[in-house]
């Protein structure tokens, strides 16, 4: 096994996912969520035809795998109103209402889904504390627009 070779495939294969998938999705929290809906809940491995036909499943599975932990540790690094802002973008990207995306997110707490396998323990509570909190901002900020708005 050629290990120089196979880390130059994970890079292209990340660049590939990069431009191909990841730069059509609008912010860093959507891409985390597209991810980690690559990744099979059972054996943690991750899955993309469109990768695989090309680089192979275990380039595939090790490419996934690295811009699912970057994109985490991008996400984690954020400031509290940045987080606030990327739930926001990804709220409004969905066919879903916000309300009904919001609620889903406080009762389900499907984010805990998206933290990859193997980060660093205190930094996904911390990502998920703040999800938390920002998800509360925006119900606020929810709840302030719907008393501002005209009544008709």
């Amino acid at each position: 096994m050629d290990v120089a070779n196979d880390e130059t495939l994970v890079e292209q294969a990340c660049d590939d996912l990069s431009r191909r998938s990841l730069s059509r999705i609008d912010g860093d929290l959507g891409r985390l969520i597209y991810l980690a809906s690559t990744r099979d809940y059972n054996t943690g491995r991750y899955h993309h035809d469109g990768l695989a036909a090309r680089f192979g499943e275990e380039i595939t599975c090790q490419a996934l795998k690295t811009m699912h932990r970057q994109i985490f540790y991008q996400i984690a690094q954020n400031s509290l109103e940045q987080l606030v802002m990327e739930m926001e973008r990804y709220a409004s990207s969905s066919s879903q209402s916000r309300e009904e995306i919001l609620d889903v997110w406080q009762k389900l707490e499907p984010y805990r889904v998206a933290l990859p396998v193997d980060v660093n323990v205190a930094v996904a509570q911390l990502f998920v504390s703040n999800v938390k909190l920002a998800l509360a901002i925006l119900r606020r900020r929810l709840e302030l627009e719907a008393r501002e708005a005209p009544r008709s």
